[in-house]
């Protein structure tokens, strides 16, 4: 995501990837009006053998409300080593099983189908936990070798980091972004059921050190445990040179036991904050398409941001594209249908036929998540089985 949202940040002192290039660009939020047959077929590659009549340079992941994806968010693996109680119950999941796991070949092909042939600019690895990934550093010095090369970056919990960091960077990983909900070990013990506090903060650590910078550390406020800590965490946040971001919790869970009611807000979490600093608002301009809503904090230049995909959604400049660990392309956190590239992949389908159904996919994207909408259904895979 791009302007300090959560794909953003440059090359860690290594050059980063170079610009990008021109792209095509077609204003929203209102729906393309009848966007024509031919049109269609241009923009998404039908009938012309997964090439569009615009030009190779023209082909692009685009919706028929104008919103092209240039952010492809990758999940490794659907397990994870917490168990957050906003996320999984305390016994976890049923696992994918291995054979239905996209290989490290299949995810990197993938990838540079949707970099070199389909305007993708950044790539985020997500899981679960990505640390859990076996390949990983191999998957992401590949995808760094890609022409042009995308902005890489990686979410996870911070367990494993400590000792993963240098590699990672070396591999050509751009930065990190770290979940982390309070600063007091108990309270992260209930939260994640597991006694794993000081890992993470070494894992913050590691990454600062490691130049995979701008750090961005995730949190979530939960009634009853940590909601009174938003000042705090920020205080801390700017004493380590952290960026933080704090997330409204969404109805990802496996328990489907999200209620609206209760949950702590973005005007919750604002208001607590400007009990110890001074706010002042980004503004849209700098914004652009990533999620995160940005305060200057005490006029600068440290800065915190709000995700606040419930109560102030930001779908009409949504730039993101999916893939699952199990090779399904997903068009939305909250979508409730999936487009199958592993079995065309599996199938020994060319790359422009996995680019074509791809493109198909992204074109029937809908206008928002529908959070808003009283008849909402949460998607049956939880945030674990989706990729952040």
């Amino acid at each position: 995501m791009k302007k300090g949202g959560g794909g953003g940040g440059g090359g860690g002192g290594r050059g980063g990837p170079p610009p990008p290039p021109p792209r095509l660009v077609i204003s929203h939020p209102c729906r393309l009006s009848d966007p024509s047959r031919r049109l269609k077929d241009e923009l998404i590659g039908l009938g012309h053998g997964g090439r569009s009549a615009l030009g190779q340079g023209a082909a692009v992941l685009i919706d028929t409300y104008g919103r092209v994806a240039t952010d492809l968010r990758v999940s490794l693996t659907d397990r994870c080593n917490l168990r957050c109680t906003y996320c999984m119950p305390e016994e976890g999941l049923q696992w994918l099983a291995k054979p239905d796991l996209l290989t490290d070949d299949e995810i990197v092909r993938l990838i540079r189908i949707a970099v070199t042939d389909l305007g993708i600019e950044e790539v985020r690895f997500t899981g679960g936990e990505p640390l859990l990934r076996p390949g990983l550093v191999g998957i992401v010095e590949r995808v760094a070798a890609l022409e042009p090369r995308p902005q890489m970056s990686l979410t996870t919990n911070g367990i494993g980091l400590e000792r993963t960091a240098t590699a990672l960077r070396d591999a050509g990983l751009d930065r990190v972004n770290v979940s982390l909900d309070t600063l007091r070990p108990d309270v992260f013990r209930a939260l994640t059921r597991r006694k794993r506090h000081e890992d993470v903060l070494r894992g913050l650590e590691a990454a600062r050190a490691a130049g995979l910078t701008p750090v961005k550390v995730n949190s979530v406020l939960m009634p009853g445990l940590n909601d009174d800590e938003a000042p705090d965490l920020l205080a801390w946040a700017i004493a380590h040179d952290y960026e933080l971001r704090f997330i409204e919790q969404m109805p990802l869970d496996a328990q489907h036991g999200w209620k609206r009611e209760g949950m702590i807000t973005a005007g919750d979490i604002l208001a607590s904050l400007r009990t110890r600093f001074t706010l002042t608002p980004e503004g849209q301009e700098e914004r652009g398409s990533a999620p995160a809503e940005r305060w200057l904090v005490d006029g600068g230049p440290h800065r915190v941001g709000v995700i606040a995909s419930v109560t102030r959604p930001f779908c009409r400049a949504c730039d993101r594209t999916r893939l699952t660990a199990d090779g399904q392309v997903r068009t939305c956190l909250f979508a409730t249908e999936e487009t199958d590239l592993r079995a065309a992949l599996r199938s020994t389908a060319p790359d422009a036929e996995i680019a074509r159904i791809w493109k198909q996919a992204m074109w029937g994207k809908k206008a928002g998540s529908g959070l808003d909408d009283p008849s909402f259904l949460q998607p049956e895979r939880p945030m674990s089985a989706i990729g952040g």
